[in-house]
């Protein structure tokens, strides 16, 4: 009987090795899972909205949702506010906003104000039309145009129109300007000029070092310079 007992116990133990090899396995699987979930969760884009009125379809491929009166839309770090605010597309994709557009980015502290306003959730681009401002708030830059883009994931800006950029005691303005955010430098064509205090500077392009106010001129270039 001893043996038979022995034997019994020899033969339960291969099993028992198994099972607590599957058990590991499965808590690893399960870490590994809610690592995943949990990365997943966390870069997931914030959407929220809110208004006095709201309409929409979800019709497949016009999915559309109309905010009227106080209507604000937060997109991960990105807070609109604007009369009427319009979401487009599969994924909440395009918001488009009309009429005392607001914005605020607020990773980048830059505050827009614009007539009209269309941005790509995906691709993070935001297009404005009208009388439109870009305040760069940490840099103290304000720019004024008709036309402005800004790439958030490349933190470049385009002007059109009627471009002017102040900052302390600089004045910039042209018809065309590209703003290299990171770089902190102004590319300015289309009858640029550039006024510092009393100092005034014309070229056929210019480009503006923001961090320490160097100008460099291409083209016929004229100056004034008061000393």
């Amino acid at each position: 009987m001893n043996n038979i007992k022995t034997s019994t116990a020899n033969f339960h133990k291969p099993a028992q090795k198994k099972n607590k090899y599957q058990y590991i396995c499965l808590c690893g699987l399960c870490l590994i899972f809610f690592m995943f979930f949990r990365v997943q969760y966390v870069n997931a884009d914030t959407f929220t909205f809110k208004a006095d009125k709201m309409s929409g379809s979800k019709a497949l491929g016009s999915e559309i949702t109309i905010l009227i009166g106080h209507a604000e839309v937060r997109s991960d770090n990105l807070l609109l506010r604007a009369d009427r605010i319009e979401i487009q597309g599969k994924d909440n994709q395009f918001i488009v906003c009309n009429g005392n557009v607001w914005g605020h980015e607020e990773d980048k502290n830059i505050l827009f104000f614009t007539e009209k306003l269309r941005y790509d959730r995906k691709l993070k681009i935001a297009r404005l039309e009208g009388n439109s401002s870009m305040e760069d708030r940490d840099n103290k830059i304000v720019t004024r145009a008709r036309f402005l883009e800004y790439d958030d994931k490349r933190e470049i800006a385009v002007f059109q129109i009627n471009v002017r950029l102040f900052k302390d005691d600089m004045v910039c303005r042209s018809e065309y300007a590209i703003y290299h955010r990171k770089k902190k430098l102004l590319d300015l064509s289309g009858f640029p000029v550039v006024f510092k205090k009393d100092d005034e500077f014309r070229a056929d392009k210019i480009q503006v070092d923001l961090d320490t106010d160097d100008v460099i001129m291409e083209g016929t270039v004229t100056g004034t310079i008061m000393n």
